[in-house]
């Protein structure tokens, strides 16, 4: 008798199984295909400054209006300057016009935290890229601009030759700099006791040792032949023979957004290829239409789709030669030999000439 039971309750477990195979509702959970997996996101905010800027219909650049040949403003109001001209370069390249762009004049002390919090799309003001800064400021520094280190200026009278001879004096210099932290380091090691006169931008910085407060003023050698061009009686003051860091100046991005990165980057690279190639804005059209090299064709646009990979339209590096120059027209605008801020090329010359600047291949 428990045999039979046991043989019947099995037949039925099998009848129930056979019967669920065979449903159609089984069928159709057993036939239909696995759920394809969600496509994975970009990363935050990629894309997101490009969109934002091209909505706005201008580009907002952090820059520095009280330094001549980097980033400065006359008394009409208009910007000036290598780093000035960058900012220019780059709207060329989204807009095909390179008057696209609001100059947000910044200081030392705020332009990091402009460009944290977005008030700023750039920032191109006479930046120095450091460890700390690439780290804990939220963003990323393009290429090089201009290769610098800090230097110091005393009036000529002084008689002082070295940094030996400001022992005991007083050195204006800019806070919220790198230079300020540099002057720290330099004098300590040297084992030269001084006293700092700390101002919070380069007017009242450089204004203060113009008004003898200061035996002595302190900042990137650029900056110093920048200024002394704009004092009373500029002979009358001399840079000394001293190197004290090594000041790398470059636009900075924030962040987050590759695209708009490699945009600020390749902006860069764009001028001094084409100084490079000696494409000019004078010639580029020419150039554009009788070009045989690949390299040449990819940079004006003519051939590959160069601009599609970043986003922008095919002729960006067009826009940028043509409407503000290459890398040494951009140069000797603010800071060649017939300006009053003179500056020789020098570590700033193409890689050709045995200088620093090298872009890399466009393909």
């Amino acid at each position: 008798m428990r045999k039979t039971f046991w043989l019947v309750s099995l037949l039925v477990v099998v009848s129930l199984v056979l019967a669920a195979c065979g449903s159609p509702a089984a069928t159709e959970e057993a036939a239909a295909p696995a759920a394809e997996p969600e496509a994975a996101a970009g990363p935050a905010g990629f894309g997101s400054t490009l969109a934002t800027v091209k909505e706005r219909g201008s580009l907002i650049c952090g820059a520095n209006s009280q330094v001549p040949g980097f980033g400065f403003v006359d008394a009409d109001g208009n910007f000036s300057g290598i780093d000035v001209d960058y900012c220019r370069a780059l709207a060329a390249a989204i807009f095909g016009d390179a008057a696209k762009v609001e100059f947000r004049p910044v200081t030392a002390a705020e332009r990091f935290t402009a460009l944290q919090s977005g008030e700023i799309d750039v920032l191109s003001r006479n930046t120095t890229w450091s460890l700390a800064r690439d780290t804990e400021l939220g963003g990323n520094f393009t290429s090089t601009t201009f290769y610098d280190g800090q230097g110091m200026m005393v009036p000529v009278d002084s008689g002082i030759t070295s940094l030996e001879g400001l022992e005991g004096g007083t050195i204006c210099v800019q806070t919220g700099t790198t230079t300020e932290l540099n002057l720290a380091d330099v004098m300590a090691s040297l084992g030269i006791s001084y006293t700092p006169a700390v101002f919070e931008d380069a007017d009242s910085t450089f204004g203060a040792y113009a008004e003898s407060r200061c035996d002595a003023v302190t900042t990137d050698k650029s900056g110093l032949v920048s200024r002394r061009a704009v004092l009373a009686d500029p002979a009358a003051h001399v840079i000394l023979d001293v190197t004290m860091s090594k000041e790398p100046l470059g636009p900075m991005v924030r962040h987050g957004d590759d695209q708009w990165f490699d945009i600020a980057q390749w902006t860069v690279f764009a001028m001094i290829a084409a100084e490079e190639y000696g494409i000019t804005s004078a010639n580029v059209d020419e150039v554009k239409s009788s070009a045989t090299n690949p390299e040449i064709l990819r940079l004006l646009g003519v051939e590959g789709d160069m601009g599609l990979k970043l986003g922008l339209s095919n002729d960006w590096a067009y826009n940028i030669i043509k409407l503000v120059g290459n890398y040494e027209e951009v140069y000797n605008r603010s800071l060649g030999p017939d300006t009053p801020t003179y500056i020789p090329r020098g570590l700033n010359s193409l890689y050709t000439d045995g200088g620093l600047l090298y872009a890399p291949p466009v393909r």
